[in-house]
């Protein structure tokens, strides 16, 4: 690799390019004239000019012509110095970029702007050439096929319904969104999720933005031990007990506060911070909650909720990317889902444009009555992966523990109708006729008249009449 792309270097790169016009269009979507050397620069920029608006390399005249500069074609290159030149030209790229952005970040950094440093620096070692061709539709379908199945739906969430409705649960490096109104348990949604993994043996973070570190710990503590939330204080020493006993076979689980305004850039360094410091695995990160997130690349005001969640939504996400995590927030729902039993995209605050960035966007519905019989709805608002938008399932919620669990898909047991019942009285009626004149259950003789006789079991056909009155 090249330590010193002086003019020589660059001057053969621009020669190599006129002389094959392929090379050119391999490496167009990085190539930048404010990377060449100023006695160059003109030479670059005709060869970009020129060939976006005649869509064909100039010839060596033309050039020279133009910009009074002799860029000469090459002898004829075989396929190791087209190698060589793609990489050593996207290495040259990535230099000029990266130092270019370094001197621009100056300025901001004076004026105490670092959104706009990160992205540039980010900008500039994020540059490469085209070297994922795509998928071969037809080269192994098999093949294709079992990727997309072990890819998808590999995290299971705890709570088979719904894992049933998204083809077997989230992804890693995807964003899941449970948006609900206050006090609609978005919270403990996120964290049941956090006990469920955690007890699957994986490792991850829940960050609070505006909940204690102490109260959603306890809150885990009553979900992790099944113990009421009012006897975590009467029965310390068994709920210390079955914490250790748990963390024998669990992840690790670490809760953080964060003030509300965090940004992105905050977790990122948290997270970071925290592998390099404990060797911690991160699997997954619950962020409690959205829209208590600031966006790090522009300034908007907190009061333009759309602009603020679009760019949240999508930092977020890529943070997902990034870590390769399992990542779930919540956002609040707004005013017009008050009275609302089912919810659509207009219910969300600050509009569309965070579920336009989510992988999965589920609504949290509870009523007083719900509540009362120990239910929550999860209604599936969008879902990326599966054929899930529109479905609802109900999950159990247990009022002192705290814990949301799914025993699975049942189907729900119906009282018979009233002509059921009386098919069931019918066939647990026998009818006898009489042989003989003989009465078949007293042994006496009967009239000489043609008569019959029901035994009937008396006992089923007071339950089923019972049942049949409730």
């Amino acid at each position: 690799m090249i330590n010193d792309y002086n003019i020589d270097v660059q001057t053969l790169f621009l020669r190599m390019m006129v002389t094959n016009a392929e090379l050119y269009t391999r490496v167009m979507n990085i190539m930048n004239k404010e990377n060449f050397d100023r006695k160059l620069r003109p030479v670059a920029e005709f060869i970009v000019d020129h060939t976006k608006k005649y869509n064909v390399m100039p010839d060596p005249i033309q050039i020279k012509a133009t910009t009074n500069i002799s860029v000469e074609r090459l002898e004829e290159l075989d396929d190791g110095h087209y190698d060589w030149f793609l990489e050593e030209f996207e290495q040259f790229t990535k230099r000029q970029e990266l130092e270019r952005a370094i001197l621009k970040s100056a300025d901001h950094l004076e004026k105490g702007e670092y959104g706009p440093v990160e992205k540039l620096i980010k900008d500039a070692v994020q540059i490469s050439l085209q070297k994922d061709m795509g998928t071969d539709y037809f080269a192994d379908p098999r093949a294709r096929l079992m990727a997309l199945k072990s890819n998808n739906g590999q995290n299971s969430t705890g709570w088979p319904t719904l894992d049933q409705k998204l083809y077997g649960g989230f992804n890693r490096g995807e964003l899941q969104i449970f948006a609900g109104g206050s006090g609609s348990g978005k919270s403990l949604i996120m964290q049941n999720l956090a006990v469920n993994w955690a007890q699957a043996g994986l490792s991850g973070v829940y960050v609070t933005l505006e909940l204690s570190e102490g109260l959603c710990s306890m809150r885990i503590d009553s979900m992790m031990t099944d113990t009421s939330s009012r006897e975590i204080f009467k029965d310390i020493d068994n709920v210390e007990m079955k914490v250790k006993m748990v963390a024998k076979k669990a992840g690790q689980l670490r809760i953080k506060y964060m003030p509300a305004q965090s940004n992105v850039n905050d977790i990122r360094a948290y997270v970071k911070e925290l592998q390099i410091q404990t060797g911690m695995r991160v699997d997954f990160l619950c962020i409690d909650y959205l829209d208590l997130i600031m966006p790090v690349s522009a300034k908007v005001s907190p009061s333009d909720l759309f602009v603020k969640d679009k760019y949240v939504s999508e930092e977020l996400r890529n943070l997902a990317k990034e870590l390769n995590v399992l990542f779930v927030t919540a956002s609040q729902l707004n005013r017009s889902a008050v009275e609302e039993i089912e919810f659509d995209h207009s219910h969300i605050s600050g509009g569309i444009s965070k579920i336009n960035t989510a992988d999965n966007v589920f609504g949290i519905f509870t009523s007083r009555s719900m509540r009362e019989r120990g239910l929550y709805q999860i209604q599936m608002m969008k879902t990326r992966s599966s054929s899930g938008v529109g479905q609802k399932i109900e999950l159990k919620f247990d009022v002192d523990t705290l814990r949301i669990t799914d025993e699975g898909e049942e189907a729900p047991k119906q009282q018979p109708s009233g002509v059921q019942l009386l098919n069931q009285v019918r066939t647990i009626s026998t009818v006898t006729p009489t042989v003989n004149n003989v009465d078949p259950v007293t042994g006496e003789i009967e009239p000489e008249n043609k008569h019959v006789v029901a035994d009937v079991q008396s006992t089923k056909l007071k339950s089923l009449l019972a049942s049949l009155k409730k």
